[in-house]
């Protein structure tokens, strides 16, 4: 059953005998609704509202019967509102009944957002037959992994079977290559009885370019402003209201009627809406009213580039009060880093300070210049705490959005992919995994569409030709549109995994298998933790401490052997990781196994490999 206390409003919506239809159209002077299946089949002329809303309640219709829209030009129109667009995105909406679905998870609250351990997926890509049903059977090899949450990609119906989901245009309908709306809901009930969260990726800053009416009903974008992907949607003008309700509909609507818990908005920076209560900070007023009403811990994320923790200010701090947000900047100074690359963005990056700094801030840039961006950029993160940041070292943007989708396990070796698990799973940050890194994924993971237009196909590959400046790629950038780039980006995750793949598996395993029994390593705090470093040596010291326990990891970003003075806190303390261990096919532990330190305190010297980590832990 739906939740009481909610009720979309628009669109659609099951009665007791019969379907309410509700159409907000101010550029048309009459609408009526066509029923094309059922017993109620026929056209019905709607009664105006006012305001440019159509409505009307026909008997007889019910869940499964198709329909369209048609305004006062004699064009029909899919529903803006539809659950369900069963044959895609330029036919018949079908009415859904959320109420016909049996929910299994009673008593399920969510976990803290403290307890947030990431995994992203793209639900195409993720298994061979790219559905919703197939990612269930993987969800206890997810549990025992140890991550507590999954991401799902955008789900927004798109045009064709294949895309990344930025391109949707009906946002209230899931997928239907994917298993549409039944489907999505049971993926989210089996992984509630697994005890997994489960976020949507949501987007909000603008709509795809195909199978996109709106335009035809009303002022739902604005030239006032203009994103990378086309028109900005219409927040803070002339008849946006509903638009501003459209949204707000949405987030209750996941969250409702298939019990996400949470929803992670995609680039908040190209939102536009001047209004002094502006939609992020309507949504997150809305997440929260949910999460009240619904007794169920639900969280809101941003992704942004701007370093803007105004995002997560709470509103008495003249904040928009959302829960969390993406870092960025941690990525970016781990992976140059790593990889020394200085195209695009990474021209920013690359220096061990830089690395320090996200640590212990979160930001690298807090008002720094940048040269990518030849201006200041970012602000100070006014010590929140870690877990309202999430970082990765990577994701679907950071590798797709590469020339030929290439992963770090591609070009970096097996220390180094140690190394770059350990930075971010042991950081004092909400850890996101990518699927496939796990175990180092060979498959590349590509930028793919399925337009049915010609000229919008060839200006995706045009514009994915000018956009790439970063990643290897031998040959042609591959073909966006080609079913064959979409079927190299499936992962393997279904498979034995052998040899080095083994071992990074396990590894992950053990990091987070540390992150849940360490105390200190739950520690998000800003003045229960230090950060340090050597920078000549490249190694970075992590202390972070809670009443008796204590942790301290060393990173090291050399390429040689080296001795480092380690200041330890009275205590026993004992190696509980080494990455360069023979288990991990290290060349073997230099740290010694135990230190043991008097009351006033003692300072070792620690041999370190290269590209290696080391953790100690102790109770003080």
């Amino acid at each position: 059953m739906v939740a009481s206390g909610w009720r979309m409003e628009s669109g659609a919506t099951v009665l007791e005998e019969g379907v309410q239809f509700r159409l907000w159209a101010p550029k048309s002077k009459a609408a009526s609704v066509l029923i094309l299946s059922g017993k109620a089949a026929g056209t019905v002329p709607m009664q105006p509202e006012g305001k440019g809303y159509y409505s009307v309640s026909v008997p007889g219709v019910m869940d499964g019967d198709r329909y369209l829209f048609q305004l006062e030009s004699g064009k029909t129109y899919p529903d803006p509102f539809s659950r369900h667009q069963p044959d895609g995105v330029h036919e018949s909406s079908q009415v859904v009944d959320p109420g016909l679905f049996t929910w299994t998870d009673e008593g399920w609250q969510g976990i803290p957002l403290v307890d947030y351990r990431i995994y992203e997926i793209h639900v195409g890509t993720f298994t061979r037959e790219g559905n919703f049903e197939a990612v269930i059977e993987h969800l206890d090899y997810l549990v025992e992994l140890g991550v507590s949450a999954i991401e799902i990609m955008p789900v927004s119906q798109c045009p064709g079977t294949r895309n990344w989901g930025y391109d949707g245009v009906y946002h209230f309908a899931p997928q239907h290559s994917y298993g549409g709306p039944d489907g999505l809901r049971r993926l989210v009930n089996a992984c509630h009885r697994k005890g997994l969260a489960v976020l949507l990726d949501v987007v909000y800053n603008h709509f795809g370019p195909e199978g996109c009416y709106l335009d035809e009903f009303g002022p739902y974008f604005t030239d006032k402003y203009r994103t990378p992907w086309g028109r900005a949607i219409n927040l803070d003008g002339a008849d946006s209201d509903p638009v501003l309700e459209y949204f707000l509909s949405n987030a209750g609507y996941w969250i409702t009627e298939f019990h996400f818990d949470g929803l992670r908005l995609d680039a908040v920076d190209w939102i536009f809406d001047q209004t002094p209560k502006p939609l992020l900070r309507r949504l997150a007023d809305e997440v929260h009213r949910h999460r009240e009403r619904l007794g169920r811990r639900i969280y809101l994320f941003a992704e942004n580039d701007t370093n803007d923790v105004r995002l997560i200010n709470s509103p008495d701090k003249c904040g928009f009060g959302l829960d969390a947000q993406w870092c960025d900047n941690f990525h970016h100074a781990l992976r140059a880093l790593l990889t020394g690359e200085t195209t695009g963005y990474y021209e920013d990056f690359g220096q061990f300070a830089q690395l320090q700094k996200a640590f212990s801030e979160a930001f690298v840039y807090t008002g720094e210049y940048s040269r990518y961006r030849r201006r200041r950029h970012g602000g100070p993160t006014e010590r929140h705490p870690g877990f309202q940041f999430v970082v990765f070292s990577q994701n679907h943007d950071q590798v797709g959005n590469r020339k030929c989708g290439d992963r770090l396990s591609a070009t970096l070796p097996l220390n180094q992919l140690l190394l770059a698990a350990s930075a971010v799973i042991l950081s004092p940050y909400l850890p996101l995994l990518f699927m496939g890194e796990e175990y180092g994924e060979r498959a590349p993971f590509h930028y793919f569409i399925d337009h049915s237009d010609p000229e919008l196909v060839d200006m995706v590959r045009k514009g994915k030709h000018e956009e790439h400046a970063s990643g290897v790629c031998e040959g042609e950038i591959p073909d966006p549109a080609a079913e064959e780039t979409f079927l190299e980006s499936k992962v393997s995750v279904g498979t034995p995994k052998e040899g080095e793949q083994a071992v990074i598996l396990a590894f992950y395993k053990k990091l987070f298998s540390l992150r849940s029994s360490l105390p200190a390593l739950r520690v998000f705090q800003r003045d229960a933790m230090e950060v340090s470093g050597l920078p000549e040596q490249k190694v970075l010291f992590l202390r972070r401490w809670t009443d008796g326990e204590a942790a301290i990891c060393l990173f090291s970003f050399s390429n040689i052997q080296q001795e480092v003075p380690l200041a330890l806190l009275r205590g026993s303390w004992e190696r509980v990781l080494d990455s360069s261990a023979a288990e991990w096919r290290g060349p073997g532990e230099e740290a010694p196994e135990r230190i043991e330190a008097g009351n006033g305190g003692h300072q070792e010297t620690v041999r370190i490999n290269p590209f290696s980590v080391v953790v100690y832990s102790a109770k003080l």
